[in-house]
């Protein structure tokens, strides 16, 4: 039986890993982590512990004794805050004994800043990029425009720029690091592909879903779909940034033609539902990091899928 560590795992991602893991590895042990207390995810692990905020002098102290203490083989981040932290004291973590579910760390350390990883793709003619700029230049084209930070992520922080009044105002906005692009396609031509990639950046498998975003930047609603060009841009992406693992790609669809707004170097929030349909990321995780064996393409069921807000309840035993 291994023993298999998800941070984050009150979030959307976290609960969603583990999930997946429980339905395709039900005799592995599951260990779920989070800052928070009164939170959901007891409800889908094994051993629940309480974690230190990751930015906090005493987590990665804490985050190998646990390893340790567990032995932990394979150890999953499940915010992205863990991606970047857990990529910089990659080492660390290895030598407690647990392989770290990480993708290449050059892709995640492009990926935290949007301004280099379009610096990336300018320098391989990407046909893929989105024009960006540091500055307004009358070259993004007509308003409106997307003023947008360059970290972060679930389309935090994105203000659309109406017209030129609107532009004078943001233009001595004091927030530092943002950058322009125009806007680019439809929230309805919008999709999530994620993509897994062996230890050589070779093409496993991949889903294609159309999706709705809620508010909060997250998948609200999703189908299966097939969408022209998918292969030829994921091996194009692929050669350029060298993903190992569940890589997480976001496009719309521009005048007929794809165009990427981001590479998330992780497994995203829709994984739950792309488990459902059939491509369980998790557990192709599994197979190639713990078992070594490459997976494959599987078969993707179709349909669509809405996401709600549920209640789970926990007793008190001594009540019962």
């Amino acid at each position: 039986m291994c023993t298999i560590l998800v941070s984050g795992a009150s979030g959307i991602v976290g609960y969603g890993i583990l999930k997946s893991l429980r339905h395709s590895h039900p005799d592995c042990r599951l260990i779920g982590t989070t800052v928070y207390e009164g939170t959901v995810a007891p409800a889908f692990c094994d051993v629940f512990e309480k974690a230190p905020m990751t930015n906090d002098v005493s987590y990665f102290t804490w985050l190998v004794n646990l390893i340790k203490r567990y032995k932990v083989s394979l150890a999953i981040p499940g915010i992205e805050a863990d991606v970047f932290a857990w990529n910089e004291h990659r080492a660390t973590i290895e030598q407690s004994g647990a392989v770290v579910l990480l993708n290449n760390p050059e892709l995640i350390r492009l990926s935290s800043d949007k301004w280099h990883f379009y610096q990336r793709l300018l320098e391989n003619n990407s046909p893929y990029a989105i024009p960006t700029s540091l500055e307004f230049v009358e070259t993004l084209g007509q308003f409106p425009l997307l003023m947008k930070p360059r970290k972060g992520s679930a389309s935090k922080g994105i203000t659309i720029i109406e017209n030129k009044e609107s532009l004078e105002k943001h233009l001595g906005d004091p927030r530092p690091m943002m950058m322009f692009q125009p806007v680019i396609g439809s929230a309805e031509e919008e999709y999530t592909i994620s993509a897994f990639f062996d230890k050589n950046s070779k093409l496993c498998s991949f889903i294609t879903l159309k999706r709705k975003l809620s508010q909060t930047g997250f998948t609200e609603s999703a189908e299966t779909v097939e969408l022209a060009g998918v292969n030829d841009a994921l091996f194009h992406l692929g050669e350029i940034f060298k993903p190992v693992g569940p890589t997480n790609f976001q496009f719309r669809v521009d005048k007929g033609r794809l165009k990427l707004l981001e590479i998330n170097p992780r497994i995203s929030s829709a994984t739950s539902i792309r488990a459902a349909f059939g491509y369980n990321e998790s557990a192709m995780a599994v197979e190639l990091f713990l078992l070594d064996r490459i997976p494959s393409q599987p078969h993707i069921k179709c349909g669509y899928a809405v996401r709600y807000t549920e209640d789970k309840i926990f007793y008190d035993s001594a009540n019962l």
